[in-house]
Formats: structure tokens, sequence, C-alpha cells
């Protein structure tokens, strides 16, 4: 991100989404595992056979071998998509924008300039309120309302937003063109009437 800034543009804090969303996923890398080794054994001391007569011991490499294939596409199908997405997903506030990138080798980028946001808007559902992660909410004049998912420590979060906002040039500054006012001692030599005192 940080090769991306325009000039003077400052980093303040980059974050993930809040990893609940990753529960799921952990049960399952857990869980699989356990569960295949239990179908295993119980195949192996013969207890399938008393339930599907046709099954011969021959089956038996074949059965536990579909058990271990079943905990590998449980983990690459499902456990590692949803992982590899959360760790894919950036949240960034510079001095100067928000920018959300998701992906890593298909990326999709979101950015909103804090100069156009009309309105901010904090969501949380019960879950989200004991786990301090919300959904961010930007109102802006043209692009519409651009929502961040499961922002942590959303409340922190909005109140760096809120003094990012703050400290923007005001709009006759930012303008090409505009008017910028320095108090004189702070004026540059060059912009002083009669130019540089070369004494």
């Amino acid at each position: 991100m940080r090769k991306d800034l325009a000039p003077g543009e400052q980093v303040i804090v980059t974050t993930r989404p809040q990893p609940r969303k990753l529960a799921g996923a952990a049960l399952a890398f857990v869980v699989s595992p356990a569960l295949a080794a239990f179908a295993s054994a119980w195949i192996i001391r013969g207890e399938a056979r008393r339930y599907v007569p046709f099954l011969t011991p021959q089956w038996t490499p074949w059965l536990v071998a579909a058990c271990a294939g079943a905990v590998a596409w449980v983990w690459l199908g499902y456990c590692l998509p949803r992982l590899l997405r959360w760790h894919g997903t950036r949240y960034t506030l510079t001095s100067r924008r928000m920018v959300a990138r998701y992906g890593r080798l298909k990326r999709r980028d979101q950015q909103v300039d804090l100069a156009w946001i009309r309105n901010l808007t904090v969501h949380e559902t019960v879950l989200q309120r004991l786990l301090r992660s919300g959904n961010i909410s930007l109102e802006t004049g043209y692009q519409g309302v651009v929502t961040f998912q499961d922002v942590p420590e959303v409340a922190r979060f909005r109140e760096f937003i809120l003094d990012a906002i703050g400290e923007l040039p005001d709009e006759g500054d930012a303008q090409p063109g505009g008017a910028t006012h320095y108090p004189a001692e702070a004026l540059p030599w060059d912009m002083r009437e009669g130019g540089r005192d070369d004494r």
C-alpha cells in the first residue's frame, strides 16, 4: 500500500476484517480429522460389514483412504479458501482515503476519498458488539454508500476516520488555483514581497 501513496499521503492504520468468519473453518479443521479417525477405526474393526455385508476386507484400505480424502477436501475446499479470503482482505485508512483490498492473485480494490464523505454510519449486530467489530458505511456524494464489513475495534476506527477528515486541508487549498493562506512568518522566502533577502 505504501508504494501507492500520493505525495504527502500517510498511512494511519491498516487492519484485516474481524476473524469471526473463520470460526466455522477452524471448527471444521479440527473436527474433520477426528471424525475421519473415528470412521477409519470403525471400518478397520469390521463394523461397516455388519451394516453393509458386501463390503469385504479388500474394501478396507479404500474406505480408509476415502476418509482421508474427505479430510483433505474439507481442508482444501472449505477451510483454506476462507482463510485465504480473510488473509487477502485489508482495510487501510490513509490521511486522504479509505481503501479496501480483496484477494491476493485476483485483486479487487475499493476506495473512498475522505473529502467525498458526507455521512459515516456504524452498524453492529449483537455478535459484532460482543466482539467489538462492526460495519462502517460511508455515504458519498455520487458513489452512494460504500460499506466495509466486520471492521475490528469499530468505535476506534470510526474515530480515526473522523480525525483524518478533520485534518483534511480546506477545499480552497485543495483545488487548483485555490487561495492558500499562510501566517506571515510561515511564508516561504520566495513568496514574500520583494523575494529572498540575500544579505
